[in-house]
């Protein structure tokens, strides 16, 4: 399920796709890239219920570091080159558990903000454990390729709103 996600950037609006995500991002994370993109998805019609939200103007931060989130963050709403996108640990919730813990979005956008999570069963213990693993040997960065691969599929065989849960508006 690929869905589109449109924006207006300087009074044009434009649309992005899973797949140039996945081209910006070169494909290293796709698990990250999918998680990010349905994020994206999730939010933006909470930020700009009338229609879509000026690029340039949407805000992000969260306690994920991975580079596929950051690369669709990036893609879709330039916020890493210009300086509106934000990594805060802090933002992290330990409650969810170590492998949901980080996977915290905070996304604004004008007077609006929305915090999303990522919803339980996408994300594996096994993943979690190779991906913060300090060194892996030749089978183990094999076996977190095909886990990142996995993630991907699933994240992005779902709607937005099964991948993502709201957890605050302002």
């Amino acid at each position: 399920m690929d869905g589109r996600i449109d924006v207006i950037d300087r009074g044009r609006r434009i649309a992005f796709s899973f797949d140039d995500v996945l081209k910006y991002h070169g494909g290293g994370s796709p698990g990250g890239a999918a998680i990010g993109f349905k994020v994206i998805e999730g939010a933006l019609p909470l930020l700009a219920p009338g229609g879509p939200c000026e690029r340039r103007e949407i805000v992000v931060a969260t306690a994920f570091g991975g580079p596929g989130a950051r690369d669709a963050f990036e893609l879709v709403t330039r916020a890493v080159s210009e300086d509106r996108f934000r990594l805060d640990p802090t933002l992290a919730r330990p409650d969810r558990g170590r492998v949901l813990e980080r996977f915290v979005f905070r996304l604004g956008h004008g007077p609006r903000s929305v915090t999303l999570l990522l919803r339980h069963g996408f994300v594996t213990e096994e993943f979690i454990d190779l991906a913060r693993a300090e060194t892996r040997d030749d089978e183990q960065d094999r076996r977190l390729t095909t886990l990142k691969q996995e993630l991907a599929d699933r994240v992005m065989a779902r709607p937005a709103g099964e991948v993502i849960e709201v957890a605050g508006t302002a």
